[in-house]
């Protein structure tokens, strides 16, 4: 497509220049022969005047030195024979015969080609009644004078006319074509199971609402594998009522080779149903946005999730509060894993807090991360690293965590991360650490946070 731009706009170009430059090179040549007779013309006149005073030789070639024309050498005239003269040449002719009687006989002037230019012929009528002829020589180089000039201007003007319309041309090519293979690109990724692929909205009106179209649908590509993996384990975790109950039994059996088979194929059944369950919530595609124009809105996330679990908190009493959520913030996270933290970390308030108990949500915007607080008035969770911890453990048979493993997951792919403290409320602060900037990896990004938390706590014990 770039080059096809480049060359439409070459061939729409020089089409352009040839139509207006060769007819202004035509004018420019008119131009310059018209000037060329229009002075001989003048010098013609000059000596007419003299012709029409006296005849006198010595007279006339005064007259003629003191011409331009008349100096060089281009200026004769014919003075036809009278009565009481003989006729009379003075100058030097370059007009045949021919020319000369033609002019006598109808009276007007004429241009006629002689060798090496072109002759002017003017009537004057002199004293004795008869015509004479003052011709003029105008050499070719007079006609053409100026006229190479002018075509070399006209040719330099129409090249740069030609060059800057194929960079323009280029560069719309680029800016038209960069999107398109952007796109390309993060198609072939998404092919290829790279679920953060995903595409800068910028370029053409139309590229734009592509690249849009395609985040959205990579996003909707995330979510439905996560409702897989999630629906997954919640349907290996059902196993395990029934699962149970086959255990209890296979224990009632006694003694013998059957009774033992059975209990030892309940207890491998158990170990695969949890190493599902397990594999399902922690094996999880690189979904984390990795083009500039993937992310999202935190406050909207935020306010949009906050309204979905609100209707259950008025139900059950609870007083909230959200705050920090009135303009963008905008971070390198995919929605459906802001969305999916979210809801675990205001799962857990209402799962592991009496009815009644409030809560809130807090987003704070620096310049290199974003911090959301999740607090409630609970009691507090006992050992905070064993919670986030728990999620990846696997210490426990049928133990899948409080979801903050997720959480983790998500700040830990910015370069932030996840601490468990206590809150204003009383009871626990659940703080995201997000950075930024999405450039550096996750080692480098949790380096930089730990700097942060010690810089934090300093400012906080001043």
């Amino acid at each position: 497509m770039r080059w096809a731009l480049v060359k439409v706009a070459l061939a729409v170009t020089v089409m352009v220049v040839v139509a207006f430059a060769v007819p202004l090179g035509l004018v420019i040549k008119e131009m310059a022969r018209d000037r060329a007779f229009t002075n001989a013309e003048r010098q013609a006149a000059a000596i007419g005047t003299s012709l029409s005073i006296t005849t006198d030789r010595a007279q006339l070639d005064r007259a003629v030195a003191s011409t331009q024309a008349g100096a060089a050498g281009h200026l004769a005239v014919h003075i036809p024979a009278s009565a009481e003269a003989a006729p009379m040449e003075i100058g030097t002719g370059r007009a045949t015969g021919e020319d000369l009687a033609t002019v006598q006989r109808v009276p007007r002037a004429s241009t006629t080609e002689v060798p090496g230019g072109y002759a002017l012929l003017q009537p004057t009528a002199i004293s004795t009644g008869q015509i004479a002829i003052v011709e003029v020589y105008v050499p070719e180089g007079e006609v053409s004078n100026g006229l190479a000039t002018a075509w070399l201007i006209l040719a330099g003007v129409g090249v740069a006319l030609v060059v800057g319309s194929v960079a323009v041309a280029d560069r719309l090519g680029v800016r038209m074509v960069q999107p398109a293979q952007r796109l390309a690109h993060a198609a072939h990724e998404l092919g290829e199971g790279k679920l953060g692929a995903r595409v800068p909205e910028d370029g053409p009106t139309e590229l734009k609402s592509a690249a849009v179209a395609f985040n959205s649908m990579a996003d909707q590509v995330v979510q439905l594998l996560a409702n897989e993996r999630e629906l997954a384990a919640d349907l290996s975790h059902r196993l395990r009522t029934p699962l149970t109950v086959l255990r209890l039994n296979a224990a009632s059996l006694g003694d013998g080779p059957a009774a033992d088979q059975t209990r030892a194929a309940v207890e491998q059944l158990e170990r695969e149903v949890d190493t599902i369950i397990r594999t399902a919530r922690e094996a999880k595609p690189q979904t984390q946005a990795t083009g500039p124009g993937a992310g999202c809105d935190a406050s909207e996330v935020v306010r949009e999730r906050m309204g979905f679990w609100s209707a259950l908190a008025e139900d059950e009493g609870r007083k909230v509060r959200l705050a920090g959520v009135d303009r963008p913030v905008r971070i390198p996270v995919a929605r459906p894993e802001l969305v999916a933290a979210l809801d675990a970390l205001l799962g857990n308030v209402f799962r592991h807090t009496p009815e009644g108990t409030a809560f809130s949500v807090d987003v704070h915007n620096g310049d290199d991360a974003v911090i959301i607080l999740v607090s409630d008035a609970g009691p507090g969770i006992a050992d905070p690293e064993a919670a986030l911890a728990r999620g990846n453990s696997g210490a426990r048979d049928g133990s899948t965590g409080l979801g903050l493993d997720i959480v983790r997951r998500v700040a830990e792919s910015t370069g932030g991360d996840v601490r468990i403290g206590r809150s204003v409320l009383g009871g626990t602060e659940v703080r995201v650490w997000i950075g930024l900037d999405a450039r550096r990896g996750p080692a480098e990004g949790r380096g930089r946070g730990r700097g942060h938390r010690v810089r934090r706590r300093r400012r906080t014990h001043h």
